[in-house]
């Protein structure tokens, strides 16, 4: 079985939306406890601009989330044009005239 480019690029994309995943769960999880020790509200702990010790990760958090957002769009694009591309096989397999 031959993978296409088109394909290699998609598990390229998903390979990357998963591993942004694993980092941004583990990142929550830091920054969870990190709440929980100090004893700070969500509100507080969770705004950049109130938390200069954790800011960077906070930042991060939000970069990996637009990240994955974008691999996500990427790969429905994908799923859409591969889609219409097998409704276009099956059209013009159907027009074909039986011999």
């Amino acid at each position: 079985m031959e993978i296409s480019a088109s394909d290699r690029d998609l598990i390229g994309v998903m390979r990357r939306y998963f591993a942004a995943q694993a980092e941004l769960e583990s990142l929550k999880a830091q920054l969870e406890a990190a709440r929980q020790a100090a004893g700070e509200a969500i509100g507080v702990f969770y705004d950049h601009r109130e938390n200069a010790e954790h800011a960077a990760d906070l930042q991060r958090s939000h970069r990996l989330r637009e990240e994955m957002a974008s691999l996500m769009q990427h790969a429905e694009a994908w799923g859409r044009a591969a889609s219409g591309a097998d409704e276009h096989d099956r059209s013009a397999a159907e027009a074909e005239p039986e011999e």
